[in-house]
């Protein structure tokens, strides 16, 4: 009998690599985020086919996406003027433009947090830096909230609310909310995987933050509080870019210089330790998922 002879040893010792879910397991930036600015067409498309699958490019899709958060203003402001006392207007365009941009919160952070687990086919057949799925999430997240921005601006003018180039320095906090919304979706998302019950825990976790978020009240409200309640509330990573948004878009006073050095500052702080939460552990994603 013939035994084999072995031409070339390389084929009989091959190189396995191992990649722990640990922080030496973060792939080299550089490559990474070249990767992954390549692919965003796929998180683009990826989002469009979930728009597509919720039925938000229907027209009564798209009407939902106005009239749930509409409504859900509507019975709001009737709670807050029976405990108030007061019925005022003006209040309800402020209820109404903070809810909205509270809702963009609020999707980013529920359905990126089931993005990944949602995606286990994709994740474990397709080579691609996984952090586009939650990022497309969020690109979802916010096309749905920009039909609620014509609502707003149809209220601006029928309250006869005056209009000022401020308003454009708005979007700067608009900004904050989607790069803030970014860094959140990637980190439940990332404890989905681990945790399942993270999703059935986010609805009170989401409904507590919204009270404690300047939608339901305003700076005027909140300086009635007791200094403890107020300084909670300030601690809020929701509180400054909120607050800003309104204040600017309604003619309100100026946002002071720690509205907006903390806004940018909670969504810089969100996106990196949420980014780098995901990656580090993205490699067992795979493993997670079967």
């Amino acid at each position: 009998m013939s035994t084999p002879t072995r031409t070339d040893d390389r084929e009989f010792n091959p190189v396995y690599h191992s990649y722990g879910a640990h922080k030496a397991g973060l792939p080299p930036f550089v490559p990474y985020f070249k990767e992954l600015w390549h692919r965003r067409g796929f998180a683009a498309e990826l989002s469009k086919a979930t728009m597509r699958g919720a039925n938000s490019t229907t027209f009564f899709g798209q009407a939902w996406l106005i009239l749930n958060p509409l409504l859900m203003s509507g019975i709001y402001y009737l709670l807050v003027t029976i405990i108030r006392n007061r019925h005022d207007p003006t209040f309800f365009t402020h209820l109404m433009l903070a809810l909205f941009a509270f809702t963009l919160i609020q999707t980013s952070v529920s359905t990126g947090a089931t993005s990944v687990t949602g995606s286990g086919k994709l994740v474990m057949n397709t080579a691609f830096p996984r952090l586009l799925i939650p990022l497309s999430a969020v690109r979802t997240a916010f096309f749905r909230f920009l039909p609620t921005l014509p609502v707003y601006l149809i209220a601006h003018i029928a309250l006869g609310l005056p209009w000022h180039p401020r308003m454009l320095l708005s979007f700067y906090f608009l900004a904050c909310i989607v790069i803030f919304g970014m860094g959140l979706a990637a980190i439940f998302a990332t404890m989905q995987v681990y945790f399942r019950d993270t999703s059935s825990f986010l609805p009170y976790f989401l409904r507590l933050w919204l009270y404690l978020s300047p939608v339901l009240w305003n700076f005027e409200m909140l300086s009635k509080m007791d200094r403890v309640i107020q300084t909670v509330v300030q601690l809020n990573p929701a509180y400054h870019m909120l607050t800003g948004l309104t204040d600017l878009v309604q003619n309100g006073p100026m946002p002071g210089p720690v509205t907006w050095i903390a806004s940018a500052a909670w969504a810089l702080a969100a996106v990196v330790v949420g980014f780098l939460f995901f990656m580090s552990r993205e490699r067992d994603f795979a493993v997670r998922l079967v």
